[in-house]
Protein backbone atom coordinates (compact mmCIF):
# COMPACT_ATOMS: atom_id res chain seq x y z
CA UNK A 1 0.00 0.00 0.00
CA UNK A 2 2.49 2.73 -1.31
CA UNK A 3 1.63 6.72 -0.60
CA UNK A 4 -0.01 7.31 -4.63
CA UNK A 5 -2.04 4.05 -3.98
CA UNK A 6 -3.69 5.03 -0.40
CA UNK A 7 -7.47 5.46 -1.21
CA UNK A 8 -9.80 4.93 1.77
CA UNK A 9 -13.28 2.64 0.99
CA UNK A 10 -15.82 3.23 3.90
CA UNK A 11 -18.22 0.70 3.85
CA UNK A 12 -21.08 1.82 6.19
CA UNK A 13 -22.27 5.73 6.98
CA UNK A 14 -24.28 5.22 10.25
CA UNK A 15 -23.17 7.30 13.62
CA UNK A 16 -20.08 6.05 13.68
CA UNK A 17 -18.83 5.54 10.03
CA UNK A 18 -20.16 9.09 10.05
CA UNK A 19 -17.95 10.45 12.25
CA UNK A 20 -14.75 8.36 10.83
CA UNK A 21 -15.77 9.90 7.43
CA UNK A 22 -16.04 13.84 8.55
CA UNK A 23 -12.92 13.18 10.09
CA UNK A 24 -11.32 11.77 6.93
CA UNK A 25 -12.47 14.54 4.73
CA UNK A 26 -11.93 17.36 7.20
CA UNK A 27 -8.00 16.03 6.99
CA UNK A 28 -8.22 15.74 3.68
CA UNK A 29 -5.38 17.74 1.58
CA UNK A 30 -5.18 18.59 -1.73
CA UNK A 31 -4.11 16.02 -4.20
CA UNK A 32 -5.10 13.20 -1.92
CA UNK A 33 -7.42 10.28 -3.36
CA UNK A 34 -11.38 10.50 -2.65
CA UNK A 35 -13.06 8.57 -0.03
CA UNK A 36 -15.31 6.40 -1.64
CA UNK A 37 -18.45 5.38 0.48
CA UNK A 38 -20.32 2.08 0.84
CA UNK A 39 -23.85 3.42 1.57
CA UNK A 40 -27.29 1.77 1.25
CA UNK A 41 -30.04 4.76 0.89
CA UNK A 42 -29.92 6.57 -2.41
CA UNK A 43 -30.07 9.66 -0.15
CA UNK A 44 -26.71 9.35 1.58
CA UNK A 45 -25.38 8.37 -1.97
CA UNK A 46 -26.51 11.80 -3.12
CA UNK A 47 -25.51 13.71 -0.06
CA UNK A 48 -22.35 12.20 -0.38
CA UNK A 49 -21.88 12.84 -4.36
CA UNK A 50 -22.60 16.07 -3.54
CA UNK A 51 -19.34 16.78 -0.98
CA UNK A 52 -16.15 17.52 -2.27
CA UNK A 53 -13.93 14.39 -1.23
CA UNK A 54 -16.18 11.80 -1.17
CA UNK A 55 -17.95 9.72 -3.68
CA UNK A 56 -20.22 6.66 -3.48
CA UNK A 57 -19.76 3.59 -5.01
CA UNK A 58 -21.34 0.31 -5.43
CA UNK A 59 -19.20 -2.09 -2.67
CA UNK A 60 -17.70 -4.23 -5.55
CA UNK A 61 -16.56 -1.08 -7.06
CA UNK A 62 -15.03 0.15 -3.61
CA UNK A 63 -13.21 -3.13 -3.22
CA UNK A 64 -11.47 -2.51 -6.42
CA UNK A 65 -10.37 0.49 -6.44
CA UNK A 66 -9.21 0.99 -2.61
CA UNK A 67 -6.19 -0.12 -0.72
CA UNK A 68 -7.49 0.91 2.70
CA UNK A 69 -11.35 -0.99 3.83
CA UNK A 70 -12.85 0.27 6.85
CA UNK A 71 -15.82 -1.45 7.42
CA UNK A 72 -17.96 0.33 9.92
CA UNK A 73 -21.13 -1.71 9.98
CA UNK A 74 -23.10 -3.85 11.82
CA UNK A 75 -21.33 -6.90 13.19
CA UNK A 76 -24.03 -9.27 11.98
CA UNK A 77 -23.44 -7.47 8.24
CA UNK A 78 -19.86 -8.02 7.80
CA UNK A 79 -19.92 -11.61 6.67
CA UNK A 80 -22.10 -11.37 4.32
CA UNK A 81 -20.74 -8.16 3.79
CA UNK A 82 -16.53 -9.66 2.73
CA UNK A 83 -18.62 -12.35 0.73
CA UNK A 84 -19.66 -9.85 -1.25
CA UNK A 85 -16.25 -7.85 -1.87
CA UNK A 86 -13.53 -10.64 -1.26
CA UNK A 87 -12.87 -11.84 -5.13
CA UNK A 88 -12.58 -7.49 -5.89
CA UNK A 89 -10.13 -7.06 -3.10
CA UNK A 90 -6.98 -5.80 -4.34
CA UNK A 91 -3.66 -8.41 -3.11
CA UNK A 92 -1.65 -6.19 -0.75
CA UNK A 93 -4.59 -3.80 0.64
CA UNK A 94 -5.96 -3.86 4.19
CA UNK A 95 -9.38 -4.64 5.82
CA UNK A 96 -9.33 -2.86 9.22
CA UNK A 97 -12.89 -3.94 10.72
CA UNK A 98 -14.39 -1.51 13.65
CA UNK A 99 -17.34 -3.86 13.92
CA UNK A 100 -18.13 -4.46 17.80
CA UNK A 101 -16.89 -8.36 18.22
CA UNK A 102 -15.60 -9.25 15.05
CA UNK A 103 -12.18 -11.17 15.80
CA UNK A 104 -8.97 -11.39 13.40
CA UNK A 105 -10.20 -15.20 13.38
CA UNK A 106 -13.26 -14.56 12.39
CA UNK A 107 -11.72 -11.77 9.83
CA UNK A 108 -8.96 -14.27 8.73
CA UNK A 109 -11.83 -17.10 7.83
CA UNK A 110 -13.73 -14.76 5.15
CA UNK A 111 -10.21 -12.69 3.39
CA UNK A 112 -8.13 -14.06 1.30
CA UNK A 113 -5.00 -15.06 2.24
CA UNK A 114 -3.28 -11.59 0.31
CA UNK A 115 -5.52 -9.26 2.20
CA UNK A 116 -4.62 -8.03 5.57
CA UNK A 117 -6.48 -7.58 8.63
CA UNK A 118 -6.56 -5.49 11.41
CA UNK A 119 -9.24 -5.35 14.19
CA UNK A 120 -9.92 -2.06 15.58
CA UNK A 121 -12.65 -0.01 17.83
CA UNK A 122 -12.80 3.88 17.16
CA UNK A 123 -14.96 6.70 19.18
CA UNK A 124 -17.64 9.19 17.77
CA UNK A 125 -15.30 12.35 18.79
CA UNK A 126 -13.62 11.14 15.54
CA UNK A 127 -15.76 13.74 14.03
CA UNK A 128 -14.38 16.47 15.38
CA UNK A 129 -10.48 15.35 15.27
CA UNK A 130 -10.50 13.82 19.06
CA UNK A 131 -11.36 9.89 18.44
CA UNK A 132 -9.38 7.33 19.68
CA UNK A 133 -9.21 4.19 17.36
CA UNK A 134 -7.63 0.99 19.05
CA UNK A 135 -5.68 -1.24 16.25
CA UNK A 136 -5.11 -5.34 16.94
CA UNK A 137 -3.20 -5.51 13.79
CA UNK A 138 -3.49 -9.68 12.22
CA UNK A 139 -0.10 -11.61 12.07
CA UNK A 140 0.32 -10.55 8.28
CA UNK A 141 -0.14 -7.19 8.82
CA UNK A 142 3.24 -5.47 7.80
CA UNK A 143 4.68 -2.03 9.91
CA UNK A 144 4.48 -0.43 6.88
CA UNK A 145 0.60 -1.01 6.48
CA UNK A 146 0.27 -0.54 9.91
CA UNK A 147 1.84 2.51 9.89
CA UNK A 148 -0.50 3.69 6.56
CA UNK A 149 -3.45 2.70 8.55
CA UNK A 150 -2.45 5.01 11.16
CA UNK A 151 -1.61 7.95 8.94
CA UNK A 152 -5.34 7.99 7.39
CA UNK A 153 -6.81 7.79 10.72
CA UNK A 154 -4.47 9.94 12.23
CA UNK A 155 -7.26 12.92 10.43
CA UNK A 156 -9.74 11.47 12.82
CA UNK A 157 -7.58 11.36 16.22
CA UNK A 158 -5.21 9.12 17.98
CA UNK A 159 -4.59 5.58 17.79
CA UNK A 160 -2.93 3.38 19.86
CA UNK A 161 -2.12 -0.05 18.86
CA UNK A 162 -2.65 -3.20 21.66
CA UNK A 163 -3.01 -6.99 21.83
CA UNK A 164 -6.48 -8.22 20.62
CA UNK A 165 -6.59 -9.53 23.98
CA UNK A 166 -6.88 -5.96 25.39
CA UNK A 167 -10.03 -4.83 23.05
CA UNK A 168 -12.93 -5.70 24.98
CA UNK A 169 -12.00 -3.32 28.03
CA UNK A 170 -9.85 -1.16 25.79
CA UNK A 171 -13.59 -0.70 24.03
CA UNK A 172 -14.78 0.25 27.83
CA UNK A 173 -12.51 2.65 28.50
CA UNK A 174 -12.25 4.19 24.77
CA UNK A 175 -15.10 3.66 22.01
CA UNK A 176 -17.88 4.06 25.16
CA UNK A 177 -15.93 6.41 27.28
CA UNK A 178 -17.41 9.13 25.63
CA UNK A 179 -21.26 8.41 26.95
CA UNK A 180 -20.32 8.20 30.27
CA UNK A 181 -18.44 11.78 29.98
CA UNK A 182 -21.39 13.06 28.86
CA UNK A 183 -23.66 11.80 31.35
CA UNK A 184 -21.27 13.28 33.86
CA UNK A 185 -21.65 16.35 32.31
CA UNK A 186 -25.56 16.32 31.83
CA UNK A 187 -26.00 15.67 35.50
CA UNK A 188 -23.73 18.79 36.22
CA UNK A 189 -25.62 21.25 34.07
CA UNK A 190 -29.03 19.51 36.13
CA UNK A 191 -27.10 19.95 39.48
CA UNK A 192 -26.53 23.60 38.02
CA UNK A 193 -29.98 24.59 36.96
CA UNK A 194 -31.42 23.32 39.98
CA UNK A 195 -28.72 25.86 41.99
CA UNK A 196 -30.23 28.83 39.94
CA UNK A 197 -27.79 28.99 36.87
CA UNK A 198 -30.02 29.32 33.52
CA UNK A 199 -29.48 26.03 31.66
CA UNK A 200 -27.65 27.60 28.72
CA UNK A 201 -24.59 29.05 30.83
CA UNK A 202 -24.83 25.41 33.34
CA UNK A 203 -24.00 24.17 29.48
CA UNK A 204 -20.98 26.64 28.68
CA UNK A 205 -19.49 25.77 32.35
CA UNK A 206 -19.66 22.29 32.65
CA UNK A 207 -18.48 21.54 29.07
CA UNK A 208 -15.19 24.16 29.56
CA UNK A 209 -14.69 22.43 32.84
CA UNK A 210 -15.04 18.66 30.58
CA UNK A 211 -12.61 20.03 27.81
CA UNK A 212 -10.07 21.90 30.09
CA UNK A 213 -9.39 18.55 32.65
CA UNK A 214 -9.06 16.61 29.57
CA UNK A 215 -6.48 19.29 28.02
CA UNK A 216 -4.35 19.64 31.36
CA UNK A 217 -4.20 15.97 31.55
CA UNK A 218 -3.11 15.29 27.98
CA UNK A 219 -0.55 18.43 27.99
CA UNK A 220 1.11 18.15 31.33
CA UNK A 221 1.12 14.37 31.70
CA UNK A 222 0.42 14.29 34.90
CA UNK A 223 -1.50 11.32 36.67
CA UNK A 224 -5.20 12.27 37.42
CA UNK A 225 -4.88 11.99 41.33
CA UNK A 226 -1.80 14.74 41.61
CA UNK A 227 -4.10 16.97 39.23
CA UNK A 228 -7.31 16.24 41.10
CA UNK A 229 -5.07 16.96 44.89
CA UNK A 230 -3.83 20.11 43.26
CA UNK A 231 -7.64 21.67 42.85
CA UNK A 232 -8.13 20.50 45.98
CA UNK A 233 -7.74 22.42 48.95
CA UNK A 234 -7.71 20.83 52.56
CA UNK A 235 -11.80 21.51 54.17
CA UNK A 236 -12.09 23.94 51.22
CA UNK A 237 -15.46 23.39 48.39
CA UNK A 238 -13.94 20.68 46.39
CA UNK A 239 -13.11 18.69 49.20
CA UNK A 240 -16.53 18.77 50.11
CA UNK A 241 -18.00 17.73 46.76
CA UNK A 242 -15.12 15.31 46.38
CA UNK A 243 -16.54 13.70 49.65
CA UNK A 244 -19.67 13.98 48.44
CA UNK A 245 -19.01 11.89 44.99
CA UNK A 246 -16.73 9.00 46.84
CA UNK A 247 -19.58 8.37 49.42
CA UNK A 248 -21.98 7.55 46.50
CA UNK A 249 -19.44 4.93 45.21
CA UNK A 250 -18.36 6.29 42.49
CA UNK A 251 -15.04 4.32 42.16
CA UNK A 252 -16.98 1.53 42.39
CA UNK A 253 -19.93 2.37 40.17
CA UNK A 254 -17.53 2.95 37.17
CA UNK A 255 -15.79 -0.13 38.00
CA UNK A 256 -18.50 -2.39 37.45
CA UNK A 257 -19.56 0.03 34.54
CA UNK A 258 -16.28 -1.11 32.85
CA UNK A 259 -16.44 -4.52 33.48
CA UNK A 260 -20.08 -4.72 32.35
CA UNK A 261 -18.90 -3.19 28.93
CA UNK A 262 -16.13 -5.01 28.70
CA UNK A 263 -18.03 -7.97 29.09
CA UNK A 264 -20.91 -7.21 26.73
CA UNK A 265 -18.29 -6.25 24.35
CA UNK A 266 -16.79 -10.07 24.42
CA UNK A 267 -20.42 -10.97 23.53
Amino acid sequence: MSEQQRTTAIYGVGSMGGAILEGLLSGRRDGDPEVLAVVRREEQARELDARDGARSVAPEEAAAQADLHLLVVKPAVVPELLEQVRDSLRPGSVVVSLALGVSLSDLGDLLPDEVAAIRGMPSTPARVGQGMTVLSPGASVSQAQLDAVREVLAATGETIVLPETQQDVATALSGSAPAYFYLVVEALVDAGVAGGLPRATAVELATQAALGAGTMMRETGEEPALLRAAVTSPGGSTAAALRQLEAGGLRETFARAVEACARRSAG
